[in-house]
Formats: C-alpha cells, sequence, structure tokens
C-alpha cells in the first residue's frame, strides 16, 4: 500500500481576482504534490476558497449583486486561474458549500456543548481587511498590526473560544514536534511574539454582518472566519463530530502532512487551528510550512499601489511552465521573493532557453544526425564520463532531501547545476569531431547516450515544474520510462530506442522587444482603466454629492458624556472638551459662542469617533462633536437620551 500524502494550500478569500503572489503558493504547492506523486506516495491535494465575511459583503453591496452571486464569480475565475497554472488539485472546496457549512455548524455546537465556546461581550479594535480583532497595546500607531490600515472601534456580544484552556498542551506539542512549524526561523517568531506572552480567547462569532453560517441555537450570531474558514481542511475530507458518519477521506487522509500557507498567516495555523483540533479530540497537522511572499520588485504586491502583476497576463507572454519555473525556482526559502517583467526574460533565456532547451535541442539533433534518431549503445568509456554520470545520480538524491523541506528553489537550481555540465560536456567531447573520425563511432556513441540519459533523468525531475515540456519531451522517448526508480540509477534509457522529432521548447526571448510589448499593452490598458475611472466619477457627480452605504459605513458614531469643559486659551470659538465614550477623548469643538462649559457637562453626545486627530490652536482633538446649523447662524449640538451607554454605536 502507498504512503498517503495530504497537503492543502490556505483557501483564497474571495474579494477579488488574485494577483501572482496569491498564484504563487498554489504552484508551490502543486510542484510538491506532483514531486509527491513521482516518488510514489497516495497524494490528495486541496485548495479552495474562502467565501464568507464583513468584507466580501461590501464588495458585493459594491458591485450591486448579492454576496453569493459575487463569490461564484470570483471563485469561477480562482479556479480558472489555478487550471490554467496547471495545478493538479484533488478537489477545490468553497465554504459556501452545503457539507462544508454543515460540518461547520457540527463543530461550532460541539465546542459549546463541551463548554469551550462561551458567550461574552467583545470591546476592542476591528480591522475589516484582516477581519481581525486587536486590543489597544495590539495596535502599531493605531492602526492594524498586520496590514497598516485603519481600525475602528467595536463593542458587540460573542461567543468566545477558550483558547488560552489549551496554552501549555500546545507549548508541549510544539516542543515535542520540532518540525511542526516551519522554517525554524517562523517557529521562534511564533513563540515568542504570539505563545509565550499569553495566548488569548477568540472571538468567534459576529452580529455585525449576516453574510456567513448562522449559529445554529443562536442565529442572530454568524460564525466567524476561524471556525469556519480553517476548519476546510478537514471538512473537504467529510468529517463530522459523530465518529460514526467521518467520511473515508478523512479516516484516509488526516491528519495533513503539510498546510502551505502565506506567512502572514502563519499565527492563526499554528496556534488557532491546532487548539481547534485539541478541542476537538483530533490529530493535528505534521507540518505547517509558512512560505514567504513574492514582491513586484521591491514592494508587497496590492491593487492600491498600482504595482499588481496577474498569472493569465504573464502566462500570454512567456507561456505555463515558464511562468510555473519562475515562481518556483526564484522564492527563497524564507525571504521573499521578486518579480518584475525583466526577471521573468532572464530567468527565462538563462534557464529554460540557453540551459535546457539548448541542451535537449542540440543533443535530439545530433542523435538523428548521427544515429538516424536510434538511441546507440554507449561502448566506449572514459574518465570525463564518470563525471556526468556522478553529478546526476547526485542530483537526484540532492532534489529529493531538497524538495521533501520543501525548498524548491534549491533543489531547481540542482537540476541547472546538472544541465550545465551536460552542456560543458558537449563542447568538452566535441561530438562534431568524433563524427569525422570512423574509429571514434563507438566514443561518439557513448557521448549521445550519456547526454540522452542526463536529459531523461532532468526532465523526470523538472516534471515538477513544467510538466508541459516534460510531457513533450517523454512524448518523443516512445517508451522510454520517466520514473522515480528509474532515475536512480544512471542508464536505464535502453538503447536501440527511437526518438522522435522535437520542437523547440524554449524559443530565446528578445528582451528590449518584449518589455517594449508588455509596455505599451499597460500604456493601452491604463487608458481603458482611466477612461472607466473618468466616466464613473461623472456618474458620481449626476448622484449630486449621494454617498453610498459603503461611504456611510466608514463613518464611527458614538454616544460620548461630556466629563469636562474649559475655552481653548486665545480663541472666542473653541471649547476643549474631555468625553467617555467607552474610553476618554479630547474633542475640540467650535461651539464656545453658542454654549457656556456649565451648559455642557454631564451631557451625552454623537460623536464622530474615527476622525483623523488634529491639533486646533495647538490643543489636540481626537474626534467631532455632531451639531446642527441653522439658517439663523446659530450652531445647536445634537443631544442624545441621557440614558444612552457611554460607547454605544450610532447606527
Amino acid at each position: 500500500m502507498k504512503d498517503k500524502f495530504y497537503i492543502t494550500t490556505a483557501i483564497a478569500y474571495t474579494s477579488q481576482k488574485p494577483h501572482i503572489g496569491n498564484t504563487y503558493e498554489v504552484v508551490f504547492t502543486d510542484a510538491i504534490a506532483r514531486f509527491n506523486r513521482l516518488i510514489g506516495k497516495d497524494v490528495f491535494f486541496l485548495t479552495g476558497t474562502d467565501e464568507h465575511g464583513i468584507k466580501i459583503a461590501e464588495h458585493a453591496q459594491k458591485a450591486g449583486v448579492d454576496p453569493k452571486t459575487y463569490v461564484d464569480k470570483i471563485a469561477g475565475e480562482v479556479k480558472n486561474i489555478w487550471d490554467m497554472c496547471g495545478a493538479t488539485y484533488d478537489k477545490f472546496i468553497r465554504t459556501t458549500d452545503a457539507e462544508h457549512e454543515r460540518a461547520v455548524s457540527e463543530i461550532f455546537k460541539k465546542l459549546y456543548d463541551q463548554g469551550d465556546i462561551y458567550k461574552g461581550k467583545y470591546e476592542g479594535w476591528y480591522c475589516t481587511p484582516c477581519e481581525t480583532f486587536y486590543t489597544e497595546s495590539q495596535l502599531v500607531d493605531g492602526k492594524c498590526p498586520d496590514c497598516g490600515r485603519e481600525v475602528n472601534k467595536a463593542h458587540e456580544e460573542a461567543y468566545f473560544f477558550k483558547m488560552s484552556k489549551y496554552q501549555k498542551q500546545l507549548e508541549e506539542y510544539i516542543e515535542n514536534n520540532p518540525d511542526f512549524i516551519a522554517p525554524e526561523a517562523r517557529k521562534k517568531e511564533m513563540i515568542n511574539n504570539f505563545i509565550k506572552p499569553g495566548i488569548q480567547d477568540l472571538c468567534v462569532s459576529r452580529t455585525t454582518f449576516t453574510w456567513g453560517i448562522p449559529v445554529e441555537f443562536d442565529p442572530g450570531h454568524v460564525i466567524y472566519v476561524w471556525i469556519d474558514a480553517l476548519s476546510n481542511y478537514i471538512t473537504a475530507l467529510g468529517y463530522s463530530t459523530d465518529d460514526s458518519k467521518k467520511g473515508d477521506l478523512f479516516k484516509k487522509y488526516w491528519p495533513a502532512d503539510v498546510h502551505i500557507i502565506g506567512k502572514d498567516i502563519l499565527r492563526f495555523h499554528t496556534i488557532i487551528w491546532p487548539i481547534i483540533l485539541m478541542a476537538l479530540g483530533e490529530k493535528l497537522p505534521s507540518r505547517v510550512f509558512g512560505h514567504p511572499w513574492f514582491l513586484s520588485g521591491i514592494d508587497k504586491m496590492s491593487k492600491s499601489k498600482g504595482n499588481t502583476i496577474y498569472a493569465d497576463e504573464l502566462i500570454s507572454y512567456f507561456g505555463v511552465d515558464a511562468v510555473r519555473y519562475y515562481l518556483i525556482s526564484q522564492m527563497p526559502y524564507v525571504q521573499d521573493g521578486s518579480i518584475t517583467y525583466e526577471n521573468v526574460v532572464k530567468v527565462f533565456n538563462a534557464d529554460l532557453a540557453n540551459t535546457f532547451g539548448n541542451l535537449v535541442s542540440r543533443t535530439v539533433a545530433m542523435n538523428k544526425k548521427y544515429f538516424d534518431s536510434v538511441v546507440p549503445e554507449p561502448v566506449s568509456h572514459e574518465d570525463i564520463d564518470d563525471e556526468l554520470v556522478s553529478l546526476s545520480e547526485s542530483t537526484v538524491k540532492d532534489f529529493y532531501e531538497k524538495l521533501k523541506d520543501f525548498r524548491t528553489a534549491e533543489a531547481l537550481e540542482s537540476v541547472m547545476t546538472l544541465l550545465k555540465r551536460a552542456n560543458k560536456y558537449i563542447d568538452e567531447t566535441m561530438p562534431w569531431a568524433l563524427s569525422k573520425d570512423e574509429s571514434m563511432r563507438p566514443r561518439l556513441a557513448t557521448v549521445i547516450y550519456n547526454l540522452l540519459e542526463t536529459i531523461r533523468i532532468s526532465t523526470t525531475l523538472l516534471s515538477c515544474a513544467i510538466p508541459n515540456s516534460a510531457q513533450k519531451i517523454m512524448g518523443v522517448f516512445n517508451g522510454v520510462p520517466f520514473d522515480w526508480e528509474s532515475i536512480q540509477t544512471f542508464g536505464k534509457l535502453k538503447a536501440g530506442t527511437v526518438i522522435g522529432d522535437l520542437e523547440i521548447l524554449f524559443q530565446r526571448i528578445d528582451e528590449e522587444k518584449m518589455l517594449t510589448k508588455i509596455f505599451e499593452d499597460n500604456q493601452k490598458k491604463a487608458k481603458v482603466a482611466e477612461k472607466k475611472e473618468v466616466q464613473n466619477k461623472e456618474s458620481e457627480k449626476t448622484e449630486a454629492g449621494i454617498i453610498t452605504i459603503d461611504d456611510f459605513m466608514k463613518v464611527s458614531l458614538k454616544a460620548a458624556e461630556i466629563l469636562s469643559c474649559e475655552p481653548v486659551e486665545k480663541s472666542d470659538k473653541l471649547l476643549k472638551l474631555i468625553v467617555d465614550m467607552g474610553e476618554e477623548r479630547q474633542i475640540v469643538s467650535g461651539i464656545a459662542k453658542f454654549y457656556t462649559p456649565d451648559e455642557l457637562v454631564g451631557k451625552k453626545v454623537a460623536v464622530v469617533a474615527n476622525l483623523k486627530p488634529v491639533k486646533l490652536r495647538g490643543v489636540d482633538s481626537n474626534g467631532m462633536i455632531l451639531a446642527s446649523s441653522g439658517s439663523d447662524g446659530k450652531i445647536r449640538v445634537l443631544f442624545l437620551d441621557p440614558e444612552t451607554e457611554n460607547g454605544a454605536e450610532i447606527r
């Protein structure tokens, strides 16, 4: 029976079309899945889409469609791009799948019934893009510590997961399983920054939106992303909290051998997810690998920066295999990688055209010219052959060790070293010179055989990265084995095999012409986008200043009690107020001509809580009091009911 190997990517968030940085993870994971199939394992490769949450609901509203219609479209785009890149996944899960939603409801109920989930109230800072709550101390310069965006104060009833209960158990697991978190540098980061300071209980439900899986026994609550999205790794296998109903795939493949995820979500997968599994009484994944990011030049890729590169665009210029090869070969093990059109051209020409493609074309052509395309019998051995033979066999071993540890760039580099040596071997042995001397024909036969065998071995290894090109080579080697067992020893290529004609696999790219074409195409796209933006602005003008619900939702309105009030020095218009809105704030308001401090102290008012702080007459102001301005020129403060709770949200 084959050893099983269960590998997963993080599921893609369906807020917008995935860029090449998102696509890298799937291509990287696919290469590892292909490698494990090559070495004889029974592989199950899972990927999919994360489709719930407030951010998706907001995107859908902006697009003028319901959330399900919106995620259907984006999930389709994600799947198309994964397929375009040659991802050989066994299942594509969507968190809107009925089976997933059923299993997530079961999981939430089980954790609640056993006392691991309890009801409480949450007060903290919420980042919508990250869908994460933070305490005051976790913020960096008052902003989200993960993405750097603005956060909003949130106060709501919620269900909490007793993460703290399992801290010691998690610490012991990590200590006893040193390979659980990889790379090593990331493990230290998780332990020192998130585990040692103390694991806090986790908010696992929301009441401020409805696009999600409702809590079965309390429908006003929606199950939050942690239990919903993370559970996909087991729900995709037919998980049930009832042992008698667990699916065959779950019994066969769980626990996962590795979760491949981005470094930015490593703590969710190495702290929250393991604790969920511990609470469920299930085994933990063997390994969680947090890969680095692909940067656009030196910057993180984002639509707002205008530096986004998409996989389908790259493929249209360079082809699937070239894009796959670049992504897999140019990402370091720990540090972030970089992608630019210039670099893609350089790597294409250096590795695929000049090194691999050149070797294959020259060798197949020489075999046709000198031996009528028939693989010759190697009969004349010289010492120079030993180096190529030895390097071929050691490359197979090195490739195995590197890919076993997910070091794809290093694994491919070792293959390129072998291919460069083979090209040098041609220059050293000079087959064209040997062909002119009939007495050297046995030697010529050995040289050509060694080159063809090196190509067979290299192609087998490279099939993980460039499957389409590898398949073309395998196709002309008529029945020759390209399996793992046959490449362990040099010399398994059978003499007498007829090698068919082969098209040029990688035509060298004229860098200047290609970059000019890409630049011109991008200019055209920019003009189209600019025209569309102008049309949108014109459309907005016709609406006479009307804002969308999304615009309004950006404003955080809170009830506040005025604790103290005094005039601002050297100003007859400004008052300095200290208010209690669940926290104390200082606000400067231009109402001094209409109210005395005594008239305001103790009153409840409405405050815009998320205004950017400013200085007025040298005094810090962190918010704004709502007031009306009448035709008589008087300003009237909007006073609230005295019973209104301080910090209550105004909707």
